[in-house]
């Protein structure tokens, strides 16, 4: 069975997870190739840089789920913090250095957020939790991995899984992915 479905919590930093994150108030951010490149340079610089081991992902327009652990010696909410962080600056500057026919609405919505945060920010994209469910059950990491891979079919992006650019569900169709991805 999976542990910690109820508190969210990560409690063992170098333990399989699944995880979720959504941006604030489940904005369309992810609509725009340049958006979703930073998230995806992001998680490789992570996995190179800090010890982040992939197994599982998706990139959809308001929400990332990913199938993840930290290597030995890597704290996994850490290397989940500074990505977090990191997205969410680059993401916010393309936002208001590039041509954005949404972007009023989109800084509006970041910075609502940011003030209501008890950080005080200026602007937030990401909302604070990740949604973390310890995995240590191969019959719940695969239904885990299934479910990520099949987001952008239920949402008629796509027919097959493996036709979704960002998700790893090519790499498990035998096709290389945009990221290095471990195989559960």
């Amino acid at each position: 069975m999976s542990k910690g479905t109820t508190s969210y919590r990560i409690k063992d930093e170098n333990a399989l997870y699944f995880l979720t994150f959504s941006t604030v108030e489940w904005i369309d951010v992810f609509t725009r190739k340049r958006y979703k490149d930073i998230v995806v340079d992001s998680l490789k610089y992570c996995q190179k840089e800090k010890g982040l081991e992939l197994f599982s992902w998706c990139l959809m327009s308001n929400h990332v789920h990913l199938v993840v652990r930290a290597r030995e010696g890597n704290k996994l909410s850490g290397i989940l913090r500074d990505m977090k962080k990191h997205t969410s600056q680059e993401i916010l500057k393309a936002i208001q250095d590039e041509p954005e026919s949404r972007k009023d609405w989109l800084l509006s919505i970041m910075k609502e957020a940011g003030v209501a945060n008890s950080k005080k920010q200026h602007y937030q994209l990401w909302r604070n939790d990740n949604l973390p469910i310890e995995l240590d059950n191969p019959t719940i990491i695969d239904q885990k991995i299934n479910y990520i891979h099949q987001n952008p079919v239920t949402e008629g992006i796509v027919e097959q899984p493996e036709d979704y650019l960002y998700s790893s569900a090519r790499d498990y169709a035998g096709q290389e992915g945009l990221l290095k991805v471990e195989q559960a």
